[in-house]
């Protein structure tokens, strides 16, 4: 069965409700023992915290897809590319067919009601949530545990980490939690899940950490904390505590086939979240750092190529003519073990870290070139939007076009003006054409095709095709069993490619 991450921000009617309690009577009595139901003061922090958690209830106004008068139910808008429009889509299409003329002809818009959680982080009236619980909403309301509804507008908000952060004017101070440290997070450790589920005001549930740095592929910083805590659509927005009643986490997404909890939810960490909300409440926008290169995993392969030991790191493709990495002497090829005193273990780290340091600052970075580790010292830049990188090698062009050679399962080429414009290869890119790929190599199981460009092999520029045997000849010799290419799409993308030495 297909595994979906669903949104849990949703818009669900009466009838729901009832079959939801149809299914809940029928359900037997189940005898639990005391210590499977968790630590005894699961009670005391719901108690402490509950009414610092608020339901969010958004109003929009969609154009009617059908479904008819009768109860049918418009698709939440979501954010471009999200990997949940693809279950709404499919949940609300279902839907439309219990009680309404799907085939109705122009129906006019109308308003469609969903509902999220948030929670207070000042008493003043600051409350965070998820993006996806207000995004294009046309009107908020923030709904207290009293009943107490208030109007909130949008301070700021993040479509990278999914977050929001609203401001209330409320007629007293409310009632207000903190953040925990998520980082001294243990796997097992108990935390408590608040929110809105299904329209359930105020449930509370405990499970405990799953593990952690969770990547679901749903933004450019993912670093999510797993749990087993029950979480739903509606508690989207709402916090995850820990047991001294701080704030460890945002619950975002789960993973379900049907749409209910399984027991794998997901939370931005609190760290994050901190950043995130005091950068809005102070600029109502994000400040990320940007250190301005382009950058892939490295691979057992690629460590081997670049003795590297154990595999580590991110391996700097392209380097930003613009950016701060090139003033640095950051180049192509290098890899990234740490920035700014922090281990780089893998590629996704190195993002994650970048964006959270701030602009301006100048940070020592640890790399690897050719087998030895230097430092280098970057001025921190800002990242605005995002940019096209593009590497700093520039080979000389070869005055021969004629000479055509195979190696490493390849056919190659000289550059040459017929064979920019038959693959519509960009000006900038330099190197020696892949004109062939053998189907039984290395190279074609790496997806390497005809029109991109060899443009170094072990960081040294190829200028012609005679150039790529004589230094594969040259690894050979020196006991290489595998060499590693800079290849550049015919847009000028940049990727390493490791390939066996035959």
């Amino acid at each position: 069965m297909a595994r979906l991450f669903t949104v849990l921000a949703h818009a669900l009617r009466q009838p729901a409700l009832s079959a939801i309690a149809a299914a809940a009577i029928a359900l037997p009595a189940l005898s639990t023992p005391t210590l499977a139901r968790g630590p005894e003061n699961i009670a005391d922090v719901a108690e402490k915290v509950i009414d610092a958690v608020v339901n969010i209830s958004t109003s929009q106004k969609v154009e009617a897809r059908g479904g008819g008068s009768g109860g049918g139910q418009a698709v939440p808008q979501l954010p471009p590319g999200s990997p949940f429009e693809e279950f709404f889509e499919e949940f609300f299409k279902n839907r439309r067919g219990q009680g309404g003329d799907d085939q109705a002809p122009n129906r006019s818009p109308r308003r469609v009601n969903s509902l999220g959680s948030g929670f207070i982080v000042d008493a003043a009236g600051v409350v965070v949530t998820n993006n996806h619980v207000i995004a294009d909403a046309d009107e908020i309301t923030v709904i207290l545990t009293d009943g107490t509804r208030l109007k909130a507008e949008v301070v700021g908000k993040d479509t990278k980490t999914d977050l929001a952060v609203l401001r209330v004017k409320p007629t007293k101070p409310l009632k207000a939690v903190k953040f925990g440290d998520s980082d001294k997070l243990r796997l097992g450790e108990w935390v408590i899940a608040i929110g809105n589920p299904f329209s359930l005001g105020g449930s509370v549930t405990a499970g405990i950490v799953s593990a952690r740095n969770r990547d679901i592929n749903s933004g450019p910083y993912d670093n999510y904390i797993q749990t087993d805590a029950a979480i739903n659509r509606g508690n989207s927005g709402g916090p995850l505590f820990n047991l001294d009643g701080d704030v460890i986490g945002v619950n975002t997404a789960i993973i379900s086939p049907s749409g209910g909890s399984i027991g794998i939810g997901f939370a931005v960490p609190s760290k994050v979240v901190q950043s995130v909300a005091s950068s809005l409440q102070q600029f109502g926008e994000i400040r990320r750092g940007w250190l301005g290169v382009k950058i892939q995993q490295v691979t057992d392969e690629i460590a081997e190529s670049l003795n590297i030991k154990p595999a580590r790191g991110a391996l700097i493709a392209g380097v930003d003519d613009k950016g701060p990495a090139k003033p640095a002497g950051i180049e192509a090829g290098d890899v990234i073990i740490k920035f700014d005193g922090k281990d780089i273990k893998e590629m996704r780290d190195l993002p994650r870290i970048v964006a959270d340091t701030p602009v301006g600052r100048d940070v020592e970075v640890v790399i690897v070139r050719k087998g030895k580790e230097e430092k280098k010292t970057v001025k921190l830049g800002r990242l605005e939007d995002e940019k096209p990188v593009k590497a700093s090698v520039t080979p000389p062009p070869s005055d021969d076009k004629s000479v055509v050679q195979k190696s490493l399962g390849l056919q190659l080429s000289n550059m040459s003006d017929d064979l920019r414009k038959k693959y519509k290869i960009k000006d900038a890119v330099k190197g020696v054409v892949i004109t062939g790929v053998d189907a039984q190599s290395v190279a074609s199981d790496k997806r390497l095709t005809a029109g991109s460009t060899i443009v170094a092999i072990e960081q040294e520029q190829m200028a012609a095709a005679a150039d790529v045997q004589k230094k594969v000849d040259a690894l050979k010799k020196a006991g290489k069993k595998t060499a590693l290419l800079l290849v550049a799409t015919a847009e000028g993308d940049m990727l390493f490619v490791a390939l066996p030495i035959e």
